[in-house]
């Protein structure tokens, strides 16, 4: 694409130049950049302003799907966690508002950025402050600005940030239709079922040394392996805790071939409500992912309304 750029000329030259026709031509490139790139906005949440992408094809007149992108436990945060997982960049193929929020950060030490997300992870300096309070000021003000679909609203987290959409999804039924979790996992104590039902899709590396597949604790306390995770979530949406092998996947560029295995939990399943696993066979906890990644996880979110 050719840039607008105005080159420094004479005032006699300038007077000899159809003025009117170079602004209207840097207009037209304006409105045509506008029309094909998703738009950068930002709204206020209460922590300060978070950049929110709105696509390009938005109108007000058409409610759009509102994924949050919530980032793991470490240096980086939500821009950092994007650059990684690259679904800001999906935004306008498929039409949704997306936002990757950053969490707490902590006050001593490596001042980590955290979500107070469950016993486990990764509140490991006793802050009260409520991180599930604060999505869903982000998810309220997004709606009270953009015309927000409320049957697809979707978190997708990462680790610390995976431990976090499961806890907004289970204390938030009614608004959040999807959760996609990598490398996270459930509470360390599983609660009463939901009001309403959530689908649910954990990915996990079995060579996961951070949270391990099979589960474990951190600090002494435990979190639930990934094959728990989720059959606690088939059972919260009425599910048959039998799965079924239905598919393999790539989605780590540097493991051969498919390496990744899914099983579903969706028989006899309340309406809206699934869950689904896809083990990815020798996968670390931040796994080289594939190209095709953002593209599968985020069609599989969009399969999964709220009904």
């Amino acid at each position: 694409m050719q840039s607008c750029i105005f080159t420094p000329i004479s005032f006699r030259e300038m007077k000899e130049l159809h003025m009117d026709k170079i602004v209207i031509s840097c207009l037209s490139l304006a409105l045509l950049i506008g029309a094909n790139f998703a738009v950068a906005q930002s709204i206020d949440t209460g922590r300060g302003e978070l950049s929110l992408t709105v696509p390009a094809g938005y109108e007000a007149s058409t409610p759009a799907p509102l994924v949050l992108l919530l980032h793991g436990y470490g240096r980086n945060a939500g821009a950092e966690q994007d650059a990684y997982m690259k679904f800001g960049a999906l935004a306008n193929n498929y039409g949704f508002l997306f936002a990757a929020p950053n969490g707490q950060r902590e006050t001593e030490g490596n001042q980590a950025w955290f979500w107070n997300a469950s016993d486990a992870c990764c509140n490991f300096q006793g802050s009260q402050i409520s991180d599930v309070d604060y999505l869903m000021t982000i998810i309220s003000n997004i709606k009270s600005q953009y015309n927000v679909d409320s049957n697809r609203v979707y978190l997708i987290g990462h680790s610390n940030g995976g431990f976090m959409a499961y806890r907004t999804a289970f204390e938030n039924s009614q608004e959040i239709a999807a959760v996609a979790n990598l490398t996270g996992a459930g509470a360390t104590v599983a609660g009463p079922a939901p009001l309403n039902p959530v689908h649910i899709l954990h990915i996990h590396g079995t060579d996961d040394n951070a949270i391990a597949y099979e589960g474990g604790d951190l600090r002494g306390n435990s979190y639930p392996s990934a094959v728990e995770t989720v059959e606690r979530w088939a059972g919260y949406n009425g599910c048959d805790i039998d799965g079924s092998e239905v598919a393999q996947l790539d989605l780590d560029r540097n493991l051969p071939g498919l390496d990744s295995i899914v099983v579903r939990y969706d028989n006899s399943c309340r309406a809206g409500g699934s869950a689904e696993l896809w083990t990815i066979t020798d996968g670390a906890h931040i796994p080289a992912l594939s190209d095709s990644f953002s593209t599968t996880v985020v069609e599989w979110l969009m399969a999964h309304p709220k009904i």
